[in-house]
């Protein structure tokens, strides 16, 4: 386990977390399966700033399924994700394709472990905080860690793709 790490579910996120050596808190909170919104109820359910807590969502940007990672009280900007990686255009990515490629299920798709690595592109509000949160592989976990570590371990670009 990571230095400062939490002990946690294992989970692909969390097991890549520790062998990358990231320190990261997990944080768990009740899911309620009737919920829709799945990252306002991480938000509500670990008491945290809602701007703090980021979705991960995956999109397909010219033939490309890549990887947007927005704060839960915003929309990915689907145009700023695609000129980001320097492509034209990109839509949302079907939801049964986005479980078989991170092989996680919606709701719980973490941007950490995910089995096909994917670019991946972080919106810059997320260095406004010393941290933030992300899903940790599975509804009702979420891992807290240090924006520049989230970017490191996922290797992903810094852009303004929220709106």
């Amino acid at each position: 386990m990571a230095k400062g790490a939490s002990p946690a579910p294992g989970t692909p996120a969390t097991v890549a977390l520790a062998a990358a050596g990231i320190a990261f808190t997990a944080r768990q909170y009740a899911h309620d399966p009737a919920s829709t919104n799945f990252g306002l109820e991480a938000a509500e359910g670990l008491g945290v700033e809602p701007q703090r807590v980021f979705k991960t969502l995956l999109a397909d940007v010219d033939g490309q399924l890549v990887v947007g990672i927005v704060p839960v009280s915003t929309t990915l900007d689907l145009k700023a994700l695609a000129r980001a990686l320097g492509r034209k255009k990109a839509a949302m990515a079907d939801a049964r394709l986005a479980e078989r490629r991170t092989g996680y299920v919606v709701g719980g798709i973490s941007p950490i472990g995910q089995k096909t690595a994917h670019p991946t592109v972080v919106d810059e509000s997320a260095l406004l905080f010393d941290t933030v949160l992300v899903s940790g592989g599975r509804r009702g976990l979420d891992i807290e860690l240090a924006p520049a570590d989230l970017i490191a371990v996922t290797g992903a670009t810094v852009a303004d793709i929220a709106r």
